[in-house]
């Protein structure tokens, strides 16, 4: 007798689709614990703070407060205060950002390499990041003393670099960029450890010399991991309120109130819930449509 090979029978597409479907249920029945926080903490008081810049809500027990429509986008625009806060916000995002990447580059680079102690460089690295904004804030305000700080002591001179109108911002700068660097040089670090070595060698074979290296093979690798960690860098500088709060409360006479410094004065110091509401939407609107050219630009060049 010879065998028959059968075929095994199939299954209706409505049978295969009962497993997937059920597979859903239970992949969102687990995702549930981390979406409620998610939903609760941070897209409702966004949703909150959107129809709440619509109204004129001020501080004030039993306080009511009415519809008004778009009149305080269009205060916003008459606003010389806020303006100004907004300069310096991009001034103070773009900065940090870019000099925060250029040095982290060049960290995570050496980080790289095969270097005496790099498991020990690695975790100093880091230390930062693991420091509370307020300790950072706190520690940098030693460092910038005008009679017992660091920076004057090995200088040799009495500045007070918080209370000069030229100096406040760089020195708030300064202290952004090192307070982010630790981020951004692991994400860096990350990408440089997934750049595959036989590119390397392949040149290599070609004679190409250490910038060519870097300009051709490392830079292209590294694109998708640049746009991603510099696209966030640059949100959550422009949101930055501790530190620089911690540091100089804005001064002095304004020269260091980013535009989340500005809201919190308008909110809690004068009381306009709505007022305040409005400039966070503006400056989330204006950053999305920043962001969304940057990224469109870097897609458009890596297509």
């Amino acid at each position: 007798m010879t065998a028959v090979a059968t075929r095994p029978p199939r299954t209706s597409p409505h049978k295969r689709r009962k497993p997937r479907s059920r597979q859903g249920r239970e992949t969102l029945l687990l995702m549930l614990p981390a979406l409620v926080p998610v939903l609760l903490f941070s897209v409702g008081p966004l949703l909150y703070g959107i129809g709440l810049a619509f109204t004129d809500a001020r501080a004030g027990r039993n306080a009511v407060y009415e519809f008004v429509g778009p009149q305080n986008f269009i205060d916003l625009l008459s606003d010389a205060d806020f303006w100004a806060s907004f300069r310096i916000g991009l001034i103070w995002a773009v900065s940090v950002t870019a000099l925060q990447f250029l040095l982290s580059l060049g960290l995570a680079i050496l980080l790289n390499q095969n270097l005496r102690f790099r498991g020990v460089a690695r975790v100093l690295a880091v230390v930062p990041w693991a420091m509370p904004p307020v300790v950072i804030g706190l520690m940098w305000r030693l460092v910038y003393h005008p009679d017992a700080g660091i920076l004057n002591s090995m200088l040799g001179t009495d500045i007070d670099w918080l209370a000069d109108f030229s100096l406040a911002l760089p020195a708030v700068i300064v202290m952004g960029i090192w307070s982010g660097m630790p981020q951004t040089t692991v994400v860096l670090l990350a990408g440089l450890q997934g750049v595959p070595k036989e590119l390397y060698e392949a040149v290599e074979v070609d004679g190409a010399g250490t910038w060519r290296r870097f300009w051709n093979i490392t830079l292209p690798q590294l694109r998708p991991v640049i746009v991603a960690i510099t696209s966030l860098d640059f949100v959550w500088n422009i949101n930055q309120f501790s530190l620089v709060y911690v540091l100089t409360q804005g001064g002095p006479g304004g020269q260091t109130r980013l535009p989340m410094l500005f809201a919190y004065e308008q909110a809690f110091r004068y009381g306009f819930f709505g007022y305040a509401a409005a400039l966070g939407v503006a400056t989330m609107i204006v950053v999305l449509a920043v962001l969304g050219i940057y990224l469109w630009r870097q897609m458009r060049e890596a297509s």
